[in-house]
């Protein structure tokens, strides 16, 4: 297990989280498929709770209110060291923010924004609450991957508001960039073209590590959910894709180094 840093370079995804309809069934899927326990979160936008690992946070979840019909997302939110001036990058790039920012009480600002493809995203500018506080162990978020019809505009945007150094993989039926900031890879732009699901759109996708996949994925099975894309040998492990019981997708994967 590894303690995360106290501070996230801005443009580092540094948190996910999922909104729901059902708050108490969703916290006993992913407590029973990750051991998460939980405690109550900030509270501004609703009834909040964060999920964590042996005494650590590592992700949220929180409820919709009855009237509003969004569609069920895991959110990846990148670091800033300013929500506001984030924001403003973010129109001023062809961005949406639908949301703040806004204070999230003493534990940090946030906004919920879109880049130009429509994938949803979220930026916090951490004070007391970080962000995800531990990585590598079964449970916890590995990595964050955008899924998008091709990589190269969307990748103009986040290079300008995030500052992030691009890596593509020279391939021509493989549109696929990672995004690095200090020399570190931090996450990917992934280009499907016509295999972009239609009821999703484009969308970034959450990595979560565990220590069986195909044992993970049954699992997720009998707690309700579904196995979108069974268990598959990938360059970062064994993986697949499934989906929660309110249809949240997400990944989980062994990685080659657990």
């Amino acid at each position: 297990m590894t303690e995360a840093p106290a501070r996230r370079t801005p443009g580092t995804p540094c948190w996910v989280s999922l909104i729901v309809h059902g708050l108490s069934a969703t916290q006993e899927f992913y407590g029973a498929l990750f051991d998460w326990e939980f405690r109550p979160g900030p509270e501004q936008l609703g009834p909040y709770l964060r999920g964590l690992l042996h005494g650590e946070e590592v992700a949220g979840i929180g409820q919709l209110p009855p009237d509003r019909h969004l569609p069920i997302a895991w959110t990846t939110y990148l670091a800033t060291d300013d929500a506001d001036a984030t924001a403003e990058a973010i129109r001023s790039c062809g961005g949406t923010v639908a949301v703040g920012p806004l204070d999230a009480g003493d534990a940090g600002r946030l906004a919920i924004a879109s880049d130009p493809g429509g994938a949803v995203f979220g930026i916090w500018q951490g004070l007391r609450h970080i962000g995800t506080a531990t990585t590598g162990t079964p449970g916890t978020p590995v990595w964050n991957e955008l899924v998008t019809r091709e990589t190269s505009m969307v990748a103009k945007f986040y290079q300008t508001v995030f500052g992030y150094e691009t890596e593509a993989v020279v391939s021509a039926d493989f549109d696929y960039q990672t995004l690095h900031l200090d020399n570190v890879a931090v996450a990917a732009l992934h280009g499907v073209g016509h295999a972009l699901p239609r009821d999703r759109g484009p969308h970034w996708m959450t990595y979560f590590e565990v220590a069986d996949t195909d044992r993970a994925a049954a699992r997720v099975v009998e707690l309700g959910g579904r196995v979108l894309q069974p268990p598959r040998e990938g360059s970062s492990g064994r993986l697949a894709t499934v989906a929660d019981p309110e249809g949240a997708v997400f990944t989980i994967v062994r990685s080659t180094g657990g």
